[in-house]
Formats: C-alpha cells, sequence, structure tokens
C-alpha cells in the first residue's frame, strides 16, 4: 500500500511543509517493505518484566497440561488425573498463541514463599478408588510428563515409572508388571536478588506407592522446596531452556551437516548453470546462423520450433494465477516469520510467539495474494476477464483445506478431552480476524493489482498461433510424472537434514533456536528450486513440448510432495508417537504443511522458469 505524497514543487516555492511532508512520505516508502514486521513486533506479547518478590512474598505455581511424553500433541488438564485440586479451578489469562499451543494454566495447592525452605509439607491426603488408580496406571504405562509453570519458567516431570520386563503391543495392564506413582516433588529453586532464576523439580524415588497391589489406596501427597542462590541475571535466565532440551540433553549444533548441503547443492547448481548456459549459447548461436543466411529457407528445431506455442495461456488460467498469487502470499510469510526469528522474537519464554505471529501475518500478506492474482490474470487476458473469480479462488484455496482438516482435528481433540482443542472464543477471535482483515486485504490487493495492470499487456517475444501444435511422444524418463519426481528430490536432499531438528522441535519435546541456519537452509531450498525447475522447463522445450505452465508449478512444487513423504519415514522409523489423536494431529497437519509448501515452492518455479523463457525467446528472431 502506497500512501499519497505530494509531487515535488519547484524549490523556490517548496514551504517547510511541503518539505517536512515530502521527507515524511520518503520514510514511509522506505519503511513499506518491512511493514508486517514491524507490526507483527508490536502486536507480539513483550518479554516477561522481572517480577521482584520480597521474603515471605507468595510464589504461585501453576499446572499446565499433562500427557504421553512421546505424544506432544495429545495433552490434558492435570486435574484429568486424580491429583489434589482446589475446589474451584482458577485459570491463567492466555495469549493466542499460548492457546493454540494447548496451554492452560491452573492455580495449585502448592504454598511456596520467596526464601522460605520447606523440609516435607503435606499438600493432601487422598483415597485412590479403583477408578482412580486405573487412571494412574494407564497413565503411567502411556509414560505421562506434567508441566507445571513457576513465574513463567516451565518444570517438567513424570508422574510415575513402570517396572516390567516387557509390555503388550496393544499396550494392555499386564498383571505382573509394577506401576509406581511418585507422591513426593522437590523443587530446586534458584534466585539472584529478588527474582527466580531458575527452576528444577525432582521426584523422589524412595516416595512413591505401589499401584498394583490393590485396587484402592490411601496416599499422602506432598512436597520440599529448597532456595538456591544464582549469580545468573535475570536477562538470561532463559538461556538454558535455549541449550537444553527436555530432561535435558544438549541440542546438538549441525553447523557440519548444513555446510556439507551447502556445498552440495553449490556444487549440482554451479554444473548446472554452467551446463545450461553453454547449451543455450551454442543453440542461440546456431539460429542466428540461420537466420542471417539469405536466400535458404530455414530449418527450427528445438525449442525455437514451438515458438508460436510456448507463450499459449494455460487451460484454467483463473486456477492458475490464484495459485502463484496464494504462493506468493506463503513466500513472503516465511520470509517475515524468519526474519523475526533472527530477530529473537521468538524466545523460547515467550509461549506461543510463532502461532500468533504466523496467524497475524497471514493476515497482513493477504494483499499479496490478491495483487499478484489479480495483475497476472489481468496481464494475461486483460482488465475486463474473469479476475474477480480469481480474487475468490486466491482467498480460499489455501484457507478451505485449512478450516476443513482443522474442523475434523478439533472435533477430534474434543472427543477425547483434550486441551488441544481450541476454546470457542479463540476460534472465534481467529475467524473476525479472516473476515475483518484477511478477506479486505485481498480484495484491495486485487483491485490495485488489476488497476496496475492497465495499460501493460503481456507483451510475449512470440506471436502464438491460432491452432495448438501437438506435441511428439517422448520417451517415459522425459514425461511429466518422472520429471515432477527428479525436480523434488534435489530440492530435498539440500534440506532433509535440516527437516529432522524442525520435526523435532516441532513434534517433539526438543527446542529448536538455531534461525540462523534455518534462514540458510531456506535460501538454499529457493535457489535449488529455481535453478531444477528451469533446467527441467528447458529439456521440455527441447523435445517440443510447449506445455510448461502447469508443468514448471508441479516441478517446483514436488518438494511438498517428499516432505509428506517423510513424514511417514519420521513417524514410524524415528518418533515414538502413537494412538489415533496423535496420528490424526501428526498427518493431518503435515497435509496442510505439505501442500503450503507446495503452493510456495510452485511459484518460485513458475517465475523462474517465465522469466527464463521470455528470456531466451527474445534473444532469437521469430517470425
Amino acid at each position: 500500500f502506497q500512501t499519497r505524497c505530494p509531487e515535488p514543487a519547484p524549490a523556490p516555492h517548496l514551504t517547510l511543509a511541503d518539505s517536512a511532508r515530502r521527507r515524511l512520505c520518503s520514510g514511509m516508502r522506505s519503511l513499506a517493505p518491512a511493514w508486517p514486521v514491524l507490526l507483527v513486533g508490536l502486536l507480539l506479547p513483550p518479554a516477561a518484566s522481572e517480577t521482584s518478590y520480597e521474603k515471605g512474598s507468595e510464589v504461585v505455581l501453576y499446572a499446565n497440561k499433562v500427557g504421553p511424553f512421546a505424544n506432544p500433541n495429545e495433552v490434558y488438564n492435570y486435574y484429568k488425573l486424580p491429583y489434589c485440586a482446589p475446589q474451584e479451578l482458577e485459570y491463567r489469562r492466555e495469549d493466542l498463541g499460548a492457546l493454540m499451543k494447548g496451554d492452560r494454566a491452573t492455580k495449585t495447592l502448592y504454598q511456596i514463599r520467596f526464601l522460605e525452605d520447606v523440609t516435607a509439607r503435606t499438600l493432601c491426603k487422598a483415597t485412590l478408588s479403583r477408578d482412580d488408580t486405573a487412571r494412574f496406571k494407564a497413565a503411567i504405562l502411556d509414560d505421562y510428563y506434567f508441566e507445571l509453570m513457576l513465574d513463567e519458567l516451565p518444570i517438567w516431570g513424570y508422574v510415575g515409572e513402570l517396572e516390567a520386563k516387557s509390555i503388550n503391543f496393544a499396550r494392555a495392564v499386564d498383571n505382573s508388571t509394577r506401576y509406581f506413582l511418585f507422591t513426593h516433588l522437590d523443587f530446586s529453586i534458584a534466585y539472584n536478588g529478588k527474582a527466580v532464576i531458575e527452576v528444577n523439580v525432582t521426584a523422589d524415588p524412595l516416595q512413591r506407592l505401589d499401584l498394583s497391589t490393590k485396587d484402592s489406596h490411601q496416599v499422602d501427597f506432598s512436597y520440599s522446596v529448597r532456595w538456591i542462590k544464582s549469580d545468573v541475571p535475570y536477562a538470561e535466565r532463559m538461556g538454558r531452556y535455549a541449550q537444553y532440551s527436555f530432561l535435558p540433553q544438549s541440542f546438538e549444533i549441525h553447523w557440519l551437516s548444513i555446510i556439507n548441503s551447502f556445498v552440495l547443492v553449490l556444487l549440482l547448481t554451479g554444473f548446472l548453470a554452467i551446463i545450461l548456459m553453454r547449451v543455450l549459447k551454442n543453440d542461440v548461436s546456431r539460429y542466428m546462423q540461420q537466420a542471417d543466411l539469405e536466400g535458404e529457407e530455414e530449418e527450427e528445431t528445438g525449442w525455437k520450433l514451438v515458438h508460436g506455442d510456448v507463450f499459449r495461456l494455460p487451460p484454467a488460467l483463473p486456477g492458475f494465477c490464484a495459485f502463484v498469487g496464494t504462493g506468493a502470499q506463503l513466500f513472503s510469510l516465511i520470509i517475515f516469520l524468519l526474519l523475526l526469528a533472527v530477530m529473537n522474537l521468538f524466545y523460547p519464554g515467550n509461549r506461543g510467539a510463532m502461532y500468533t505471529a504466523a496467524i497475524v501475518l497471514y493476515a497482513l500478506t493477504a494483499g499479496t495474494a490478491g495483487f499478484v492474482s489479480a495483475h497476472l490474470y489481468c496481464r494475461l487476458v486483460g482488465p475486463e476477464g474473469r479476475w474477480a473469480l480469481t480474487l475468490v479462488l486466491s482467498a480460499t484455496l489455501f484457507p478451505v483445506p485449512l478450516l476443513l482438516m482443522f474442523v475434523f482435528l478439533n472435533t477430534v481433540a474434543i472427543g477425547y478431552g483434550s486441551q488441544a482443542a481450541l476454546p470457542f472464543g479463540t476460534i472465534l477471535v481467529i475467524l473476525v480476524i479472516w473476515t475483518l482483515v484477511t478477506l479486505p486485504l485481498t480484495v484491495i490487493g486485487g483491485i490495485l493489482g488489476r488497476n496496475a495492470a492497465k495499460g501493460r499487456d503481456f507483451d510475449p517475444p512470440c506471436r502464438t498461433n491460432k491452432i495448438a501444435r501437438e506435441v511428439p511422444p517422448a520417451v517415459w524418463y522425459r514425461q511429466g510424472p518422472c520429471q515432477v519426481f527428479m525436480a523434488g528430490f534435489l530440492p530435498f536432499s539440500a534440506i532433509y537434514i535440516e527437516l529432522h531438528y524442525i520435526f523435532a522441535s516441532v513434534w517433539g519435546h526438543k527446542l529448536y533456536t538455531l534461525y540462523g541456519i534455518l534462514l540458510i537452509a531456506f535460501l538454499m531450498l529457493v535457489i535449488v528450486t529455481a535453478f531444477i525447475t528451469v533446467a527441467l522447463t528447458y529439456f521440455q522445450l527441447a523435445i517440443e513440448d510447449h506445455r510448461w505452465w502447469w508443468r514448471s508449478f508441479f516441478s517446483g512444487g514436488a518438494t511438498g510432495l517428499f516432505v509428506y513423504t517423510y513424514c511417514f519415514f519420521y513417524y514410524f522409523g524415528r518418533s515414538g508417537m502413537f494412538g489415533f489423536l496423535q496420528t490424526s494431529f501428526f498427518f493431518g497437519y503435515m497435509l496442510i504443511a505439505s501442500y503450503a509448501a507446495f503452493i510456495m515452492l510452485g511459484t518460485i518455479g513458475f517465475a523462474s522458469s517465465l522469466v527464463f523463457v521470455r528470456r531466451i525467446y527474445r534473444a532469437i528472431k521469430c517470425d
């Protein structure tokens, strides 16, 4: 969006107000490309301010969630298990991103006071019925963990432990298995001055209850608190979460693998560029020599032979332009997210910030989809064509499949009683954002794109024949499916190492903080996708196949198919996920993510192929 600014007046008549306004507009134009990043940076929840405690003041402990350790999306309310619960549950207000992450912090009965040690204090005395015992045993069998929050610092621990020689595949209860419930928690809290710096919790192995002996039990839940002085400043207290994963293991620095992929990509793209440029140079020289020969009939071969059909508009043009516009929006969304990540706005303590940023950025970049799709369609057909249909498709191609998948998965989560199900108020907020921000910006972008296309025809270098040329048959390895496979394999090979770490973070408990490496991997993906699509487009035209529009889009987006195929390898070979809920969430949302990657990379492939095709046909003389 551009702000109307006055045309510069002649210097003798330029007033002070006009000069100030010109400087203001110049500054606004320079910030225009970055305005989504600046706005999202303002909308994201700020870093938690330091909370000062006096000696003896209460430090509230919140219970966030419980769930199987292998299933990061299968999370439940902490008090779904029969722990000591308050008479009335008091929920803490959460941000949009935290709610989407499944956080529902609830106040607990733990009495923790600043700088006051507790040797052993009974939390409550409870009688576990047969049903309560069964629930604890099922939780221990599924390796349940819990998450607590103290002064915005997460704490993790296990519900209990299992002692058995083997576990049945059907996860049935074995009579010879012993189930031990941890009944005592020891909190170790580090402080610096009046601030809480670090929190750890351990279960006392000597104070555990064997649930295998009988159906009902009398249990005393207890806890202890130790305060330890620390020299770590408050500003660096989140550092350990960036360095360690759950229960903590070192998060491996994988520079070596990225350098290996970078060198591989550099060599492959370099060889491809050299070979392609030499072949093109020979082709253009031969065609130019044939054109300069007078008195001899020119014999056209190769890609010059289809110059009358190469710029023939593809079928389903409104849908094609809508896909390109949606891909441009998703590309800008990823770029802005990576910029925010490199700026360290997604630090470990900012829970759910990336979810919030993705929703807001998608809404703010909707104008990109409308502008690109309408502008491309009007350039190809004219401003009087069906550009409104293109606009409708660009506004629904990605949100509608996402909505259908969300409705299905949210229904599954509700059926399981999981906190992964979004509350109705959160769903309403997202729908309001889409209705009041995304749709209007898409329409405004479409109108601006149509107006910008007026008087600017496509102007292809060669005229298009009235009758389409018949495409000659090709061998199997030069046909569409094989070409799409080759187009997706090379870009995927450049990112599959980084993809493992991303999966371990999104679908596991490891924290991903190396966003600089992720930015490098994304740039490699874009470069390789553009190079391989251009090369395959040239090979397609060389065998006199002029149907390159959709082919280049599918070739560029083929990496998305490889990403979804990798999901099966990761699920069955690298993760311990189980159950219908987690399986549905994993394959459902990864299907949407792969679909988004397909659209975005397909747009990159088509855009690079379009520039290439226009350049090579402009370099030769066409009738």
